[in-house]
This record gives structure tokens, C-alpha cells and sequence, in this order.
């Protein structure tokens, strides 16, 4: 009898397999089952099951809350992040970050949502004495950041009604929003317009602007944020900088998804 790792596999070889898997996993952009991704992949279903347990044993992938759908884990974004730092891709992008930084005259972050929030990866500091101290490497929750709240919006609306069932709202300023219908509502209104705000949420005395960088599929990939003590820059004085702000994160958008 012919092993099923070679029935009805077509042309794929076996060395390739999991990576075309955790391709499409990652190109989909929502949690996906095995059976979504072997509509593409036409393999046996033993040989598709047996490689995300495979994948998600190793962590390149997690299991989603409703236990049969799969997104990257933490070692795919891992990969991807090592990928986005290689050091040619990142001389070019520190540079946009660092001509809007000197436009704006405050500090500007690139970051990309980890699993349980927004991952900076670069950052170009203001010459101001007087900053906020958030170094690359830094992690900062979803529900009360810009970067954050922009990424929110991203997702489906199933989605981010399960992800405001399961995360905990913490509250960390007077100003954070901690009621979940609050924040579907301000979730929305940043869809809507196409940035995100953060008045004081985060941290007392600091404001932010996002925008989202996209993939050629309209998909979010990262958010570009300008940051301020609120006695320099308050929110209005933020949503100034839009123009600049998001001519950066095309520009951005040219040099790492396209």
C-alpha cells in the first residue's frame, strides 16, 4: 500500500511541506483549521494533521481559543521579526522613522503585535531632554495604547469579540478604558478614521498617534506611532503630524511588504 505521505500529494516534496504550511498559515492572517489549508495544499488528511501538531508541538504555531484553528506561534513570529531586523531592511527603515522623528521633533516607533501585545521593534528617540523612555524590545498592551488600538482594528469582528472576552482590560491610568463595549465602540471609530489615539491610557502624561503599515493586501503588517509628554504635545497637536505620519508608514510599507 502507498504511504499516505505520497498519496495525493501532488508535487509537493516532503522537505517542503511544512513550510508551504506555515506559509499559508501566515499569508491567511486569521486563525486557520488544517482542512482551510489543505484546500491549497492537497494533501492526505493524516499527513495535514500530523504536520500542525508537528508545527505547533515546535511553536511556530498556537492553537486558537476555539481549539481547531491555528495562527503563527511564537517562534514563526520570531522568524518573521529576525527577517524584518535583517540589517539592510532595517538601515532603510530606521532612516524613514528617523526623517519623520526630526519632521515631528518627537519620538516615533515601529511596532508589531505579539501574542499578548505590541512588540517595538524600532525606535528613533526625540532630542528633547524630556521623553518617555521606551526602549526597542519593549512590550505594551493591546487595549490602552495606539499601536495598539490600531492593531485592534484590524481584526474581524468575531475576533476581536472573543479577544475582548478573554483579555484583561487592566487599568492603568484614570483614563484607560476597561469596559469592553467601550472599547468595541473606540475600536470602531479608529477603523473608521484610520488612526489611533492613546490620551494618557498608557501612562500618565504621554500621548500617541498610530497608523497602520500595510501588506499589498491591504493587511496589516506593523504601526508607526509618534509619542509626546502631553505638556509638549498634546493629542490635537498629535493628529497635526497625520499627513507625514502616514507618508512614512507607505513608505514604510514599500520597504518591508512589498
Amino acid at each position: 500500500m502507498a504511504d499516505d505521505d505520497n498519496a495525493g500529494s501532488g508535487q509537493i516534496p516532503t522537505n517542503l511541506r511544512l513550510l508551504l504550511l506555515l506559509e499559508e498559515v501566515a499569508k491567511a492572517g486569521v486563525p486557520v483549521t488544517p482542512a482551510v489549508v489543505n484546500e491549497v495544499l492537497g494533501l492526505p488528511k493524516p499527513t495535514i494533521h500530523r504536520l500542525f501538531a508537528t508545527a505547533e508541538a515546535e511553536g511556530f504555531l498556537q492553537r486558537d481559543l476555539d481549539g481547531r484553528s491555528y495562527s503563527p506561534g511564537r517562534r514563526m513570529r520570531l522568524l518573521a521579526n529576525n527577517t524584518l531586523s535583517s540589517e539592510r531592511i532595517r538601515t532603510v527603515r530606521v532612516a524613514i522613522i528617523r526623517k519623520l522623528a526630526t519632521h515631528v521633533g518627537e519620538t516615533c516607533n515601529l511596532a508589531i503585535p505579539e501574542r499578548e501585545g505590541m512588540f517595538y521593534l524600532d525606535r528613533v528617540e526625540t532630542h528633547w531632554p524630556l521623553r518617555i523612555q521606551l526602549p526597542v524590545g519593549t512590550q505594551v498592551p493591546f487595549h490602552c495604547t495606539a499601536s495598539g488600538k490600531m492593531y485592534l482594528s484590524s481584526l474581524r469582528t468575531d475576533y476581536l469579540s472573543r479577544f475582548l472576552q478573554n483579555y484583561e482590560l487592566t487599568k492603568l491610568t484614570e483614563r484607560t478604558i476597561t469596559d469592553p463595549t467601550a472599547l468595541k465602540d473606540e475600536v470602531a471609530q479608529v477603523r473608521e478614521r484610520g488612526f489611533a489615539t492613546d490620551d494618557q491610557e498608557f501612562m500618565p502624561g504621554m500621548t500617541a498617534i498610530a497608523v497602520p503599515v500595510l501588506d499589498p493586501r491591504g493587511r496589516l503588517l506593523s504601526t508607526l506611532s509618534i509619542h509626546a509628554p502631553e505638556q509638549r504635545r498634546d493629542i490635537v497637536d498629535l493628529i497635526a503630524f497625520l499627513d507625514p505620519l502616514r507618508s512614512a508608514a507607505d513608505e514604510l510599507a514599500d520597504v518591508v511588504g512589498r
